[in-house]
Formats: structure tokens, sequence, C-alpha cells
């Protein structure tokens, strides 16, 4: 739909209004009975398009569809509230988030400020981090401190640490004190600890209750989380004795205790367990939920699987985003914080590429006598960093996933030398064919498929140890293998190539 100038639209504003004012006296009807078709024709039509014979319901289906967006903007721009309500109130709050960080950003704040009386609180677990901030200052501290106290303890707290220090301090003070207790208590422990994912809400009871007395309280309490499939047992310094799943419950007699009902192979995860860890522990227990304890061994929570979905994309991401060297952001990260996030590891590529110079001067008496060693000394290096590279991502990711330790890291290293020379002699064959073929020249035919099995040797060697040694430092090898991998590949593989063609041409 066209949109119009600010002339056109008081225009058509005025127009509405003697068309309202017409209609009341030709029909008597009041001005809750028009409808916004009456007021704003052209808007049926979006609505309602003959030509697609497409219905609002099948129109909304598509929330990011360019014609609904613009629907919702041209809602905005008009003051429509009516229209705008018809468009977004059968959204999924999923959905509803999606559409906000669609929108220009103008408008989204607009589409907050207008909906912020019917808006679901669990809009803010749905957001990214970068658009948390902007609902804080559009709802208010106030509504924005209510809204938190409606969400479960681990999406508040989640919510809470995407804010900056200042943010933070605020909202916090803002909550209720036993509420903001329990947040205070999840911050205090690392990011990306286990600690941070708990969720507060869970179903205590004690050992010595017989089932009839569970099942009373658990019809009489008004408390109760949203949804639990286990009764976790504690003593009353609230140590953890166990757990007792829901539907055993259900199956056992009336009078049995749940002290005999105590699962034996309970699950604990320590609260500074790391959350990679907690991912790990969850995939190979096949957990769909685990308690949380402290030092002393109480309880603080629980962890569930829905958590463990949200950290498995985010450690993926970030290990992704780490080994291209680019750190963890997106199109929405401020322009200064992508340009610091980015500059670093750039200026490893820019030493790589001064000591890869350095290394090419020291052979300029073999270059020159023959100059076809120039144009082909990237051949050689592009096929060992790409191998080092894909013998890196295998590393990093059995180390991710506890598939490659120590016990078997010199298997995995046999068998990436192993594929490293059969992809080296692959490779030396196609290349020696091409240099017989049109260059005609034997002797730089052996230089290409000596330097090119050699290369191809070092780049899976490197491609497992590099990632392998950075582990055991206690470093993220997803951080720094990449980059370590790119420069050693290069320099190394310059130094192979023309060292190789000094040694058979001098």
């Amino acid at each position: 739909m066209a949109k119009k100038s600010d002339r056109d639209q008081l225009d058509v504003r005025k127009s509405a209004a003697k068309h309202v004012e017409k209609a009341q006296e030709a029909h008597g009807r009041s001005s809750k009975d028009v409808s916004s078709s009456d007021i704003y024709p052209e808007r049926s039509a979006v609505a309602s398009n003959s030509s697609s014979s497409e219905s609002l319901g099948d129109y909304k289906s598509d929330h990011l569809s360019s014609q609904f967006i613009d629907s919702v903007i041209q809602s905005l721009e008009w003051g429509d509230a009516q229209y705008l309500q018809t468009l977004t109130e059968d959204l999924h709050v999923a959905d509803l988030a999606d559409l906000i960080e669609s929108l220009p950003t103008p408008f989204q704040a607009q589409l907050v400020q207008r909906s912020k009386d019917a808006l679901n609180p669990e809009l803010l677990i749905y957001l990214s981090e970068n658009t948390r901030p902007m609902m804080l200052e559009t709802l208010g501290l106030k509504a924005f401190s209510a809204a938190l106290t409606e969400l479960d303890s681990d999406d508040a707290l989640s919510v809470i640490e995407s804010l900056d220090p200042q943010q933070q301090r605020a909202v916090l003070k803002a909550i209720p004190a036993p509420e903001r207790a329990g947040l205070e208590h999840g911050l205090s422990y690392p990011e990306d600890s286990a600690g941070r994912l708990v969720q507060q809400e869970v179903v205590v009871v004690p050992p010595f209750w017989s089932v009839e007395q569970t099942l009373s309280y658990l019809h009489k309490a008004t408390d109760l989380p949203d949804t639990f499939d286990n009764l976790y047992i504690v003593d009353p310094h609230y140590d953890l004795k166990g757990v007792v799943p829901l539907n055993r419950l259900l199956r056992a007699e009336k009078s049995e205790k749940l002290k005999d009902m105590i699962e034996d192979r309970l699950k604990s995860i320590p609260a500074t367990m790391d959350q990679k860890e907690v991912a790990y522990f969850f995939r190979h227990y096949s957990l769909v939920s685990a308690p949380v304890v402290d030092d002393q061994g109480h309880l603080l929570g629980i962890i569930t699987a829905d958590d463990i979905v949200d950290v498995v994309e985010e450690e993926t991401e970030r290990d992704v985003l780490l080994l291209a060297g680019v750190g963890e952001t997106d199109f929405k990260t401020p322009l200064f914080e992508t340009f610091y996030r980015r500059v670093g590891w750039l200026s490893v590529t820019l030493i790589d590429a001064l000591l890869t110079t350095l290394v090419i001067d020291l052979f300029r008496e073999s270059i020159e006598r023959m100059v076809l060693l120039a144009v082909l000394m990237p051949v050689v290096s592009a096929m060992s960093g790409n191998a080092g590279m894909q013998a890196v991502t295998i590393t990093v990711r059995g180390l991710a996933t506890r598939e490659l330790r120590s016990q078997n890291i010199v298997r995995a290293l046999y068998k990436e030398l192993f594929v490293g020379g059969l992809n080296g002699l692959f490779f030396a064959c196609l290349v020696i064919m091409v240099a017989f073929a049109y260059l005609n020249d034997p002797t730089l035919a052996i230089i290409l498929a000596g330097a090119m099995v050699f290369n191809m040797l070092w780049a899976a060697l490197a491609g497992v140890l590099i990632p392998w040694f950075i582990e055991q430092l206690d470093f993220d090898p997803a951080v720094a293998s990449g980059p370590i991998l790119v420069a050693l590949t290069d320099v190394i593989g310059y130094i192979n190539f023309l060292g190789f063609a000094t040694w058979i041409l001098l």
C-alpha cells in the first residue's frame, strides 16, 4: 500500500470524519459502531485482497511478510489502535517479538507503547538482548519490573543479566524484596554457570509425608509451578535427599511414605558448573530436568531442558563466530562494539600477512630464477589452510561434545594424518598433471607435488594439536584455533614450498 504524505493523511482524516458524521445521521449509528474499514476504506484491501482471496487470518499467518509489516507501520502512523489490535491480537508472543524486532527502530517503541496494557510479560523472554533496554525505557521501570515478577525466576534472571549494570540495579530495586533476594542470589554466580540457569519454582516436600498427605498438599497449594514432573525431597535444612517422579506418586498406595519412593540414581548439578558442562550432563544422562545444589548440598532449584536448548544454541553460535574471528555479535550490536570485537583477530591476520611477506622476501632469489613460483604459491597455501580448518572444526566439536579425550587423542591424530596424506597424494597427482599439461615443466611438477603432500600433512597435524593444546591450557579452543592455524599454515606452507624449490633449483 502506497504511503501518503502528512497533508494527504490530514485530508483523508477530515474526509473520514465527515463520512462518520453522515453515517451516524443516516443510520443512527454511534461512533463505536463504525468499523475501521468504513473510516479507512483503503485498508479493507489489506485485510481482504480480492485479487488473492486472502483472509486476514491467512494474511497474519506470515507475521514477517513485508505486507503485514507495512500494515502494522501504517496503523501506527495513522494512530489506528483498533486496526493495530486486529493485526496483532492473535499473534503468539514469540511471533510478536519477531514483529517488534523487524520494525524500524522508531516504530518498535510505538508498537510497545500502544500495546503495553495488553502485553504478555513473556514477551521479554523472546526479545533479543539488544531490544530489552528499549522495552525498559518504553514500559517504564515500574511496569518492566512488575512484568519480571510474573516470569519464572530463571527467565527473569536471563532478562536482567542482559541489561547494563546501572539498569540492573534500578530494576532489582523496584522488585519486591522476596523476589529480589532470589534474583540477586542468582546473579552472584559466575556468568555462564549453572547458578544463572536455576528455576527456583520447584515442589519440595519432606521425606516423612505419605502419598495421601502429598496429594492433599498439591491439591490445596496455590503457588505451585505451572508445570513440573518431579517432587524434590528435602530435610529441614533444605538439604536435597532425593526425588520422587510425579507419575510414580500417582500410582503409589496412599499410605506409602515418600522416603520409600526416592529414586536411587539422582543426578544433581553443582551451581558453579559451567553451562557447557551442564549441557553435556543433560545429553549424557538424557535428562528432562535436574536439581541444582550449592556447595553444602542445599537445593537451589532446577534446570529444565528448554534452558539447555538455549545453552546449546548459544554455545554453538559462539563457537562458530569465534572460529571465524568475529566474536559474539549480530546485526543489532552497536557499531563501535562490533568494530572492537572484530579488530583483534584482523590484527592477527595483518601480522600473519607481514610474516608471510618476510618469508617470501627470504626466497627472492629463487622466485627471480623461476617466476612461476610466485604464481603457484597461493595454490599450496590455500589447500593447506582449508584442510587445516576442516581438521580444526572437527577437533573443536569433538572437544565440546567430549568425543575427543586424552585416551583417544592419538587415534584421532593418526586418523587426521592418514586423511591428510591421502588428500595430499590425490591433489599432488592433480597438480602434476596440470604442470605437465599447461607448463610442460617436470621440475615445477615435482616441487608442487612434494609441497602439497607435506603441507596437507602439516595442516592435519596442526588442526588436531592446536585446539588440543589450547584446551589443555584451560582456554576456549574455538577462540584462538582458527586465526593461529591460518597464521601457521601460511608461514610454514610458504617456507616449505619455497624452501623445497630452492633446494631443487639451487
